[in-house]
């Protein structure tokens, strides 16, 4: 609903709302580049106004940051070719490309945690200054308030998942990651995620992805597999050999 919305925007709006529509992808979209808003912003990005071109470039970094998204990765080394001789766009490039490689692809900028229940109020705030400054990158960002993009530091979190014991030493279990499904009201013990692929953690956890545990050897102290996350050995585990 909310991006059929914005397509009307750019149909038909004035200039001065449209170049606020990538920011308001960007914000729809933290750390997870979805196909079709990288399609959208990729195509804005080519815009022949200078604000809604810079405004799709920064909201491609802030939709892939911390994913390392080869796609994304391709679609700005294109852009830094194509703005070589604009000096506020190459800036915008630059911006997205360390946004994008992020902590080498271990941090998420993504304000929602704890099964996307809850939002973080500093991590939001952070990132609605960045947003903000970007509707005005001539005054803000291209100018002498570039200091602004330190705002980011209060979203930036790490997106792994790992395990350690009650003394808080390392654990490393097999737990199954897949995307995650919406199992409010369904009755019975519905499955959780789909699609999953079997690690040992450490791993790293999509922005649209869930963790659990593949064995029932041990009890997680959380009820939700996010961050650090204690276990504790199960009491009524038998082995398959005792049995």
């Amino acid at each position: 609903m909310a991006l059929r919305a914005f397509d009307h925007l750019l149909h038909y709006c004035e200039v001065p709302i449209k170049r606020a529509v990538p920011l308001a992808l960007a914000v729809l979209n933290i750390s997870n580049p979805d196909f079709a808003v990288i399609d959208q912003l990729s195509r804005l990005s080519h815009d022949p106004d200078n604000e809604l071109s810079q405004n799709a470039i920064l909201a491609l970094g802030i939709v892939s940051a911390g994913t390392n998204n080869s796609r994304v990765a391709g679609l700005l080394r294109q852009l830094s070719e194509f703005y070589s001789k604009e000096a506020g766009h190459i800036f915008c490039v630059r911006i997205a490309q360390g946004l994008l490689h992020m902590g080498k692809g271990l941090v998420s900028l993504n304000p929602v945690h704890s099964d996307r229940l809850l939002t973080s109020g500093p991590a939001l705030g952070g990132m609605l200054v960045l947003i903000h400054s970007c509707l005005d990158l001539k005054n803000t960002l291209l100018d002498k308030s570039h200091y602004l993009l330190y705002y980011l530091t209060c979203a930036t979190n790490p997106r792994m998942l790992i395990t350690v014991n009650e003394d808080m030493s390392w654990r490393p279990v097999t737990v199954r990651v897949g995307q995650a499904v919406e199992t409010v009201g369904q009755a019975g013990k519905p499955k959780t995620i789909s699609g999953f692929q079997t690690h040992t953690t450490p791993v790293l956890l999509g922005s649209k992805e869930r963790a659990e545990l593949a064995t029932e050897e041990v009890l997680s102290v959380s009820s939700v597999l996010e961050g650090l996350v204690i276990l504790k050995d199960n009491p009524d585990y038998e082995p398959e050999e005792d049995k």
